[in-house]
């Protein structure tokens, strides 16, 4: 099998522009990818491409192959799929609290497709067994598309519940999660510059300075 993780690191994450600068955006989100490839490796997943805009938005430490092309996010991961002929995962680069345990059992599944739902209708996650003829369409209620796509093709499905895997790093209330499940590099990034407010109603985001 192969991995797949679609990434971009030019103006990144403006949802988190009102607690990090452009310039930390851009680097949090490089650690995240590193965190992500990390989990892949210890998972003994070493097939691994980058899809992105720009090879200069990969860091020259980072030693897998870079497949560079300007189209959506949809034309290049439905471009890509029609090269391989093996099992692929599709991972997003934001995924830092992803363990080693969830990639395993993700791929030991028997299913021919394994969704990982994402928080508010994404897709965070897809383990494609044969991705032949099968087809992307993220944005919207991704998880319910791909939930079609799969049954339309008459394909058996998946869908592996986990907190941890849900969670995508996109607001400022996801660096609280970060904070409190985190175990890699973004974490510790974060915990640099932020501390945890435990007030009545819900925990909170603080300045650690």
């Amino acid at each position: 099998m192969r991995a797949v993780i679609p990434y971009k690191k030019e103006n990144a994450k403006s949802r988190l522009s009102s607690v990090l600068t452009l310039g930390e955006r851009e680097e949090f989100v490089e650690l995240m990818l590193k965190d992500v490839l990390n989990t892949l490796s210890k998972a003994d997943v070493n097939k691994i491409d980058i899809l992105t805009t720009s090879i200069y938005g990969v860091a020259d430490d980072i030693e897998t192959n870079v497949i560079v092309s300007e189209l959506g996010l949809n034309e290049v991961l439905n471009q890509y799929l029609t090269k391989i002929s093996e099992p692929v995962m599709i991972i997003m680069a934001d995924l830092p609290l992803v363990t080693k345990r969830h990639i395993r059992e993700i791929t030991a599944s028997d299913k021919d497709v394994i969704i990982v739902p994402g928080r508010g209708g994404g897709t965070n996650i897809l383990y494609i067994k044969d991705p032949t003829h099968f087809h992307v369409k993220y944005y919207g209620s991704s998880f319910r598309t791909h939930c079609d796509i799969v049954k339309d093709m008459s394909q058996s499905i998946y869908v592996y519940d986990s907190f941890l895997a849900s969670i995508d790093i996109d607001e400022p209330q996801d660096l609280v999660e970060l904070l409190l499940h985190g175990h890699g590099m973004a974490k510790d990034y974060i915990k640099q510059k932020f501390d945890i407010e435990v007030s009545k109603e819900r925990v909170k985001l603080s300045s650690a300075l």
